[in-house]
Order: C-alpha cells, then sequence, then structure tokens
C-alpha cells in the first residue's frame, strides 16, 4: 500500500501523523511511504530525518493524495484539500464530524473512506486514541486559563493559588473524564479551589478518593451548575460524548451571572461545545469576549506543544495504521474491530450512527455494505 503523510495545514498545526520510526515499521512492512516536504518541522522532525527512515519526498499535497491509497493527518481535511478526496481513498484523522457537516457532506459526495480517531472505541468502552490528546488537552487548559486570567492578558488579574490572607482562584471542571481527570491534576497541583461536576457518581468517587478535601465534587445538574459557574474564575467544559455533539450544559444566562474578566475555556468545542457561548477560535486567534467573559474556543488545542502531542498521538495511532495498509480495509475491520467503530463514511454511505444523529440524517450499518 502507499501511505500519505501530509503537512498540516490547520492554522497553527504542527503535529505530525507519524514519526520516522513508526514510518520505517511500516516501510519495513513493504509499504511505500509518501512524505510531504516540510510535515515534520512544527515537530522538530526533518526531511532527512524521514528519508532516513525510509520515506520517499514529494513537493506537494495535490501529488501526494493523488499517489496514495491511504492518507494519515492528525487534523480534519481543510477546504483547500477538498479537491483531493476521493472514491478509494482512505483518511485516518481527527474528523469531528458531529459538528462539520460541510465536510460530512464532502465526504459522502466523494466516496471518501473517512476513519475517525475520535470514535475508535474497544470492548471495555475506551478510547486508546483519543486519550492521549484529551490528556494534553486537559493539562494545557488550566495552563491556558492561568494565562488568561493575567490582567495584562485581559482576564480578572487572579493568581489560581492565592497567596497566604488572600483567596485562592476558583477552577470549576464540567466533566470528570479524560480530559476533566487531567485538567483536575494540574489545577489542584497549582492549589487551586478546584470543583468538578458529572453525573457519573463513580468518577466523582475515585476523584474524592485521589484528592479528598483537595477538589470539591458534585453530582451535575442545572442548580449545582448555575451555583458553581456563577463563582468561578475559570470554567472547562471537559463534557465529550463520543461521536456525537456536545449537549450544551452551560447557557448563556449562566455565563451571564460569571465575574467580569473570568475565562472559559472548552475543550470539546470541536464537537460543538458545551457552553452556549462558545465558537471555535484559532491559535493566531484564540480569544474573544462574550458578556464580559473571555472565551477560549481553540479547536486543535494540543497543536500548540506538537513534540509532546506528535509522539503521544502516533504511540497510540501506529497499530492501526499498520494494520490498515498490511490487511486492507476489510481485512483489517475483521482483524482489529474497534476500527469498524472508527468508519464514519464509507463509500458515499455515513456509517457512524452518533454522527448521523447530530444532523438527523439516515445510517448505514458497515456490516451491510462491505
Amino acid at each position: 500500500m502507499i501511505i500519505g503523510l501530509p503537512k498540516e495545514i490547520k492554522d497553527n498545526e504542527y503535529r505530525v501523523a507519524m514519526v520516522p520510526s513508526g514510518l520505517r515499521a511500516a516501510v519495513e512492512a513493504g509499504h511505500t511511504v509518501l512524505v510531504e516536504r516540510g510535515a515534520g518541522f512544527g515537530s522538530d522532525i526533518s526531511d532527512e530525518e524521514f528519508e532516513g527512515a525510509g520515506a520517499e519526498m514529494v513537493a506537494t499535497a495535490e501529488e501526494l493524495f493523488s499517489r496514495s491509497d491511504l492518507v494519515v493527518k492528525v487534523k480534519e481535511p481543510q477546504p483547500v484539500e477538498y479537491a483531493f478526496l476521493r472514491e478509494g481513498l482512505i483518511v485516518l484523522t481527527f474528523f469531528h464530524l458531529a459538528a462539520d457537516r460541510g465536510l460530512l457532506d464532502i465526504l459522502l459526495k466523494t466516496k471518501t473512506t473517512a476513519i475517525a480517531y475520535e470514535t475508535l472505541k474497544l470492548a471495555d468502552r475506551s478510547m486508546p486514541i483519543l486519550e492521549p490528546m484529551s490528556e494534553v488537552a486537559g493539562r494545557l487548559a488550566v495552563q491556558i486559563g492561568a494565562h488568561y486570567l493575567l490582567r495584562s492578558s485581559g482576564g480578572r488579574g487572579v493568581l489560581l493559588s492565592g497567596v497566604p490572607g488572600v483567596e485562592k482562584g476558583e477552577v470549576l471542571i464540567i466533566g470528570a473524564g479524560t480530559v476533566g481527570q487531567n485538567a483536575i491534576k494540574i489545577a489542584s497541583g497549582l492549589d487551586a479551589e478546584v470543583t468538578v461536576l458529572d453525573t457519573d457518581l463513580e468518577k466523582l468517587r475515585h476523584i474524592d478518593e485521589l484528592y479528598g478535601s483537595r477538589v470539591n465534587t458534585l453530582l451535575s445538574n442545572t442548580a449545582n451548575i448555575e451555583e458553581a459557574v456563577a463563582k468561578c474564575d475559570l470554567l472547562i467544559g471537559a463534557v465529550h460524548i463520543p461521536g456525537a455533539r456536545t449537549p450544551k450544559i452551560v447557557t448563556r444566562e449562566m455565563v451571564k451571572t460569571m465575574k467580569k474578566g473570568s475565562v472559559v475555556i472548552d475543550v470539546a468545542v470541536d464537537q460543538g461545545g458545551s457552553v452556549e457561548t462558545i465558537c471555535a477560535t484559532t491559535h493566531s486567534d484564540p480569544v474573544y469576549v462574550s458578556d464580559g467573559v473571555l472565551h477560549y474556543g481553540v479547536t486543535n488545542m494540543p497543536g500548540s506543544v506538537p513534540r509532546t502531542s506528535t509522539y503521544a498521538l502516533t504511540n497510540a495511532t501506529l497499530p492501526y495504521l499498520l494494520a490498515l495498509s498490511e490487511s486492507g480495509l476489510k481485512a483489517a475491520l475483521l482483524a482489529a474491530p474497534a476500527l469498524i467503530t472508527a468508519v464514519n463514511t464509507y463509500n458515499g454511505h455515513l456509517t457512524n450512527r452518533a454522527v448521523a444523529e447530530s444532523f438527523d440524517l439516515s445510517f448505514t450499518e458497515l456490516s451491510e455494505i462491505l
């Protein structure tokens, strides 16, 4: 199989979808790997390192897409790449289609096979590819929030740890999954006043066992959310429903009760976001003010720490990439059934139920069309 590794072109996206060691494994398995020149620069990986691992370097994305059977990326195809999509092409990347009807329509029209990292789920319900990026995003959210709370960055001028004799900053984390748990780790490490809400009491019990009185746990319901939102300095939205559009947990009316200069960071913005006032932003223009509150809605947060994120991501994706390239799609689905959960579109059919329900579209079981 011919595998293509393009340069990411989303705003300030510096990750790359394969590292030299993974590329070498693919080449040793008998595959040709095309790499667009400069693809690894943002992650401090040179063209020479890719060539040394056996890559064939190409000058343009157009050539790479046209020659490849399987294209492996980090982020969803951008509009300038839509013209490269075609029937028979497999693209392996983060898609977040539940919040992107335009891209979904393009994939269906071109009959491109879209395999989405964010919906790949194992039998135990774990999500091995999404998890490392959620770890990065959860930890970054607190770091970024602390930055935007600085008065010089437009915030209230609050130090999360406080100092003796002065109250600590209050961090509210809605959702106790991977993102939330990693945000808790950093926020509690900064000695902030931390509150986490979730509907899963077992998750809350686990957090209580780990942190005790250092973290306040509350059942997520409207009354508790309203009260906690009004008190916090930093709100981190960490709600995630695999493949589906994120429900709006925090309403605009709740945001209006927040302190002026407080900060909202919604990690689920790439799935629509859990805060009603959140909109997608970019690393080049990351924040805006709504109702006196700073909102950070960057959809590719881990791209700002590409060296860490690239290696964390490719550690998780390589086994599935090799399974696809060695066996082809149909055989790989039998050998690694988890891949079935990751196939969002195939040959013009929408094959992910959660994405279909997000747009009230028809859904086709993959087993019916393979």
